[in-house]
């Protein structure tokens, strides 16, 4: 009794939709299955299981997210460029919440290779952090401190976490300066002395 019209993309929307309604981790297909009024059985003939299904919704977040990004920085460099990215960055995650917590699992890494968002991702991450004179093994300590960073934020903002009466966007923006003052003076790596 499958609904005429369901294909894995439309599937995948739903699921991540779903994600953004009750939490990502809330997404199954049997609620996938209720919302379009089939049998789980349906849902089978277009993806392979509830891990597939959430793979294939942090892939589509993962996409989203990037794309939202790259048209923020473009054009932009130094710090107007950091802080487009952590603002689309930020926005997107507050904005979609179930779909951004899917871009924080482990994904196969032959998947994660063969994706064109997260070759882009790394492009435009990596991109914007050389304008700062970076190069590795600092770019990837960079990458790592900008992401977490900006994870640990919004999912403290989305949790209520900042009681504070101080304005959580101010905080935001006095976070961008601070990243930018420490990624213009990055400390120099200690090298091995023969």
């Amino acid at each position: 009794m499958a609904r005429v019209g369901l294909t894995v993309d439309r599937v995948v929307e739903a699921a991540a939709d779903l994600a953004d309604e009750v939490g990502f981790e809330n997404v199954t297909v049997s609620a996938l299955a209720r919302q379009f009024g089939v049998k789980d059985a349906s849902l089978y003939s277009h993806v392979k299981n509830v891990q597939d299904l959430r793979t294939r919704v942090a892939l589509l977040a993962g996409e989203e997210m990037i794309d939202r990004i790259a048209a923020a920085v473009a054009g932009r460099s130094g710090k107007d460029a950091l802080a487009a990215f952590a603002d689309a960055y930020r926005e997107y995650a507050l904005e979609r919440p179930g779909r951004y917590a899917a871009t924080q699992i482990r994904i196969d890494q032959t998947l994660v290779a063969s994706s064109r968002a997260f070759h882009r991702t790394a492009e435009i991450t990596y991109g914007m952090l050389r304008a700062y004179g970076l190069e590795e093994p600092d770019l990837t300590d960079a990458v790592r401190l900008l992401r977490s960073t900006f994870h640990g934020y919004c999912a403290l903002e989305a949790a209520g976490g900042f009681g504070a009466p101080r304005d959580v966007l101010a905080s935001w923006q006095r976070t961008i300066d601070a990243l930018h003052a420490l990624l213009e003076h990055w400390p120099e790596q200690e090298r091995d002395r023969d």
